[in-house]
């Protein structure tokens, strides 16, 4: 059954949980990378539609700077995935929330640049609000879930440098590639159809793999 995406409530919230706790994720092994978590954050818009958020990192990173992000970094040592996902949505986007607000995980997904990212799903709440941090995030976005949905979503194309396919998804901002691209697709397939769609093996453009 497919996600109403209408209406950012409590029925909203307790499908998402009951389709994330019944999803058989997958990890994987860290073989040499760093572990990393990301906050999938559900939250409303000024119209009340439920939304994702979207940041963009800084111009003056050392790494990834400009590109679309999820809310996220390493896992800091003796830290679960959870508590690396949270702390990082208050650290870049100023969103404090307590563990009870985690609604389950999504697939790893390793990186090009040596890292094992998990993504967190978070529900963010109706009156959640944001605040970029200046030195992590350039922009902050709320991207309807029904955005999704378009049939266009999502993009597959091939590269001469990999076998694999580049995913990529169209939305208002932008066009946003893996990881992000990837994750939140997986949010689609398993939190709004109800479906275990893998994403491991989709790739990654080049300019992202430094």
């Amino acid at each position: 059954m497919n996600l109403d995406p209408g209406g950012f409530d409590d029925a909203l919230r307790a499908l998402a949980t009951e389709r994330l706790r019944a999803f058989p994720r997958e990890p994987q092994p860290l073989a040499g990378r760093r572990a990393a978590a990301v906050a999938v954050t559900l939250v409303a818009d000024a119209e009340g539609r439920p939304c994702w958020v979207l940041t963009r990192r800084a111009t003056r990173l050392a790494r990834h700077a400009g590109q679309w992000a999820l809310p996220g970094g390493r896992v800091d040592p003796g830290e679960s995935t959870e508590a690396a996902a949270l702390r990082e949505l208050a650290e870049e986007v100023g969103l404090a929330l307590p563990a009870a607000h985690v609604l389950g995980l999504l697939d790893d997904y390793a990186t090009r640049s040596g890292y094992v990212i998990t993504p967190v799903v978070v529900w963010g709440g109706p009156d959640a609000v944001l605040c970029a941090e200046p030195g992590e995030v350039a922009e902050i976005h709320r991207i309807p879930l029904a955005a999704l949905l378009d049939p266009e979503v999502p993009r597959l194309r091939r590269i001469p440098e990999s076998d694999r396919p580049v995913i990529s998804i169209p939305l208002p901002v932008a066009d946003v590639h893996a990881p992000t691209a990837a994750i939140v697709y997986q949010l689609r397939e398993v939190v709004m159809r109800g479906e275990a769609t893998r994403v491991a093996h989709f790739e990654q453009p080049v300019f992202a793999w430094r």
